[in-house]
């Protein structure tokens, strides 16, 4: 079963006190990269918010945004300090007119002096427990999100495997011809030496075997099976494994390299070009699996 690592989640609640929403939005990542957006309320629970992500989430760039909303509040949640307030203004006009200064800003001045605008004590506290669900009942969507990708992914790669494999089938095919004609080269070659020199026969029959096994591919055309197998065999596990399908995909890629190397035929060479095109749609959405 394969995950995506694109996901989205979102869930709100509300209770006498806060209306609570969160939302989750994931892209591809080697690693977990989590950015949080939470209210100050919420900073001492940062830690324990970040664990839950981590637990659920695995890898992948998350942005994370919980936001608190008071409800039926009719008061303002601070409370000014207006005796204090006076205090200050009174005595930073005194030292202006002192000082023949300028009088204008003196009114923010002594409303942003310490301890003039105090909380409000009756404000409602925040409750870890609900925003703690709301934030859990998210992670699943999101999870359950990364899943229906992971679906998709999984048929799509499944895809591009199957088409590597006619690829082989077509190179298995053509094999035997292949080196039929690279043997009739070979000799007609020969021919041509022969009618201006000496040839010695076995010395000839030496260099052919020895031209032709270079030419070999039958041990990657093995390996190439094997390693397709063993893909498969990777998407269909129990566990999401990004990792190692792009480690696969890489020996993948080697066989497929050296069989276009050793080919020396047209027609293989037009097959090789095929497989290395689904092998880069393979590259391209393994990044993308957890």
């Amino acid at each position: 079963m394969l995950y995506s690592m694109t996901g989205f989640g979102s869930a709100e609640a509300e209770s006498d006190r806060y209306l609570v929403k969160v939302e989750i939005k994931t892209l591809n990542s080697k690693f977990l990269d989590l950015i949080q957006k939470i209210p100050r309320e919420l900073a001492d629970k940062e830690l324990e918010i970040k664990n839950l992500v981590t637990q659920k989430l695995t890898r992948g760039k998350a942005n994370l945004m919980i936001e608190l909303k008071p409800i039926h509040l009719e008061e303002p949640t601070v409370h000014i300090n207006r005796e204090l307030f006076k205090k200050y203004y009174s005595e930073y006009y005194e030292l202006a007119k002192e000082l023949d200064g300028n009088v204008k800003d003196l009114f923010k001045l002594a409303l942003h002096s310490p301890d003039v605008i105090v909380p409000d004590d009756s404000a409602p506290s925040v409750e870890w427990t609900l925003v703690k669900s709301v934030l859990e009942e998210a992670l699943d969507k999101c999870a359950n999100f990364r899943e229906m990708e992971g679906k998709v992914l999984q048929e799509k790669l499944k895809s591009y495997i199957q088409e590597i494999r006619n690829g082989l089938a077509e190179v298995t095919e053509r094999d035997p011809e292949r080196i039929q004609q690279i043997r009739q080269r070979i000799s007609a070659s020969i021919e041509d030496i022969k009618e201006k020199t000496q040839v010695d026969q076995n010395r000839f029959e030496q260099e052919l075997i020895y031209y032709l096994e270079k030419l070999d591919i039958t041990e990657e055309k093995v390996r190439l099976g094997q390693h397709l197998d063993y893909f498969d065999e990777v998407i269909d596990a129990p566990d999401s494994q990004g990792k190692k399908l792009g480690f696969i995909s890489q020996e993948i890629g080697r066989e497929i390299n050296t069989i276009g190397a050793k080919a020396n035929d047209a027609v293989i060479q037009r097959v090789v070009v095929k497989m290395k095109d689904e092998l880069e749609k393979i590259k391209e959405q393994s990044l993308n699996v957890i």
